[in-house]
């Protein structure tokens, strides 16, 4: 995936990818039972990273790296938000549709 907008991105799709990352992994959740997010190209992207995200965070808080790891899930947020696709290393390349 590359930093490259997606030319049919909706300013809707921005604000769930965004929400995906900075409420996960409670909103990839919801956003896999609603039907008419689920199938978004740009959601789905960031969807499924997001919710790999929020659950390492989740374990690692227990070792006080969580808040690096929710930082880091915010930062992906905001590039979501700004319509790019982004890279999470290790994470994207297990889940390239």
């Amino acid at each position: 995936m590359s930093n490259a907008p997606m030319m049919d991105v909706t300013s809707d799709d921005k604000l769930w990818a965004a929400l995906a990352y900075v409420f996960s992994p409670l909103v990839p959740i919801i956003i896999m039972l609603m039907a008419d997010k689920k199938d978004r190209p740009f959601i789905k992207a960031h969807n499924t990273q997001a919710l790999v995200l929020g659950i390492i965070t989740v374990v690692t808080s227990a070792f006080c790296v969580g808040i690096l790891v929710w930082f880091y899930a915010l930062y992906c947020g905001y590039q979501a938000y700004q319509g790019n696709l982004v890279e999470i290393p290790v994470i994207s390349g297990m889940f390239k549709s």
